[in-house]
C-alpha cells in the first residue's frame, strides 16, 4: 500500500483533514471511503477548500464530493479541524467497490 493510503486511512478513523494536491489544483478535503474500484485505489472525498478544475468551491454545497486515485494525489497531509461533509453522503456511492475503511 502506497504512503497516500495510509495517510487517508488515518485520516478516516481519526476524522482528520487532508491537504493535496490533485492534477495541479490545492484541495483541502475530508475523506469519507477508501478502498478499490477495477483494482485501482480510490477514496471518497469531500472537498470544503482550495481549488478545483470545476472552478470555486462552495463551502457546504453537495457537488463537492470528489472521487480520486489515491496514487495521483501529491503533497499529501494531514491536518486537525472541523470535519466537514454534505447533507447527501448518505446517497450510494460509485467511486469505491471495494471498501477497505470508511467513515462511520
Amino acid at each position: 500500500m502506497s504512503s497516500n493510503y495510509e495517510i487517508i486511512a488515518r485520516a478516516i478513523r481519526e476524522k482528520l483533514q487532508i491537504t493535496a494536491y490533485y492534477q495541479g489544483y490545492y484541495r483541502e478535503m475530508c475523506p469519507h471511503a477508501l478502498g478499490s474500484k477495477n483494482g485501482r485505489q480510490q477514496a471518497l472525498f469531500y472537498q470544503f477548500a482550495g481549488e478545483s478544475s470545476r472552478g470555486a468551491v462552495l463551502p457546504g454545497a453537495t457537488s463537492n464530493w470528489r472521487c480520486i486515485p489515491v496514487d495521483g494525489l501529491t503533497d499529501v497531509t494531514l491536518r486537525p479541524g472541523t470535519w466537514h461533509s454534505a447533507e447527501n453522503h448518505s446517497q450510494a456511492q460509485t467511486c469505491v467497490d471495494i471498501i477497505d475503511i470508511e467513515v462511520s
